[in-house]
């Protein structure tokens, strides 16, 4: 019996399922840690209240510094889908529906994914590595000491910063989107400026745009908050910094994949 559990441990099946426990019990600690912070924030938030000028910095950091990248990644990815689209819809007669096609894709889904994506790989990795570098240098520790709170000093103005500014980096890149669209469309097919804003005109629902600004809210709040985690609960020098962003940037996209599905279940179906 013994022979054969020293077998089963060696074989690969076994090997796969401790992999998948492990990441199952890492995943289950890191919701909790996430949950603790949150509900610690909300104390905070309402103890405390909010560090105006330090939200500031962090809304500038958050908007205006990912603005260059945002605007590329969504823009580009408009140009790539519109010009593989506009030519088929073309030949196909359907020339009066690719506005109407490229803005309900782009301010659905495009603008909040890709800006979602955007700001995890600049914001979301700096803030992990941020605070992992304070954690493991000690200077978390050294702000609990002076008995200032270091949940409230660090992840408050961070989060709220995520709320508020990427509805607004969500609008402005879908803006930008569905502009290029009309511009590689003329180029690509030769359909005119005045068919395709008059086809956007149609696809354009006020309640796309709400969804796509409370997307923003919690893309944006999802990111802060898992990033700042990941860094808060680093350990281990500069290898647990690189570690912990990382996983922040991985957990990052998986969030937004999860709450993009959930906004789609709950509001298109």
């Amino acid at each position: 019996m013994a022979t054969f559990v020293q077998y089963l441990k060696k074989s690969t099946t076994y090997k796969i399922y401790k992999t998948l426990s492990q990441e199952f019990v890492n995943l289950t600690s890191f919701l909790g840690q996430i949950i603790q912070i949150a509900l610690h924030m909300l104390k905070c938030i309402f103890k405390n209240g909010i560090q105006i000028k330090e939200l500031i910095v962090q809304s500038e950091r958050f908007g205006i510094s990912s603005l260059p990248i945002t605007l590329s990644i969504v823009g580009m990815t408009s140009i790539i889908v519109s010009s593989q689209v506009a030519n088929e819809m073309v030949k196909q007669g359907g020339a009066d529906f690719i506005g109407l096609l490229m803005t309900i894709l782009i301010v659905r889904e495009v603008g909040s994914v890709m800006s979602g994506f955007a700001l995890t790989s600049m914001i979301g990795s700096s803030l992990a590595s941020e605070i992992a570098t304070m954690r493991v240098t000690e200077q978390v520790d050294a702000i609990d000491v002076l008995g200032v709170d270091s949940v409230g000093h660090l992840f408050v103005p961070r989060v709220l910063s995520g709320i508020i500014m990427m509805p607004a980096v969500v609008l402005i890149a879908s803006f930008i989107g569905v502009i290029l669209g009309g511009i590689t469309s003329n180029a690509f097919s030769g359909l005119s400026y005045r068919a395709y804003f008059t086809s956007v005109w149609r696809g354009l629902y006020m309640k796309d745009l709400f969804i796509s600004v409370l997307k923003g809210a919690v893309f944006g709040g999802s990111i802060a908050l898992i990033s700042c985690t990941c860094g808060y609960f680093a350990k281990g020098g500069a290898k647990g910094v690189g570690l912990a962003t990382t996983r922040a940037v991985v957990w990052s996209f998986i969030s937004i994949v999860i709450w993009d599905m959930i906004f789609a279940v709950l509001f298109f179906f």
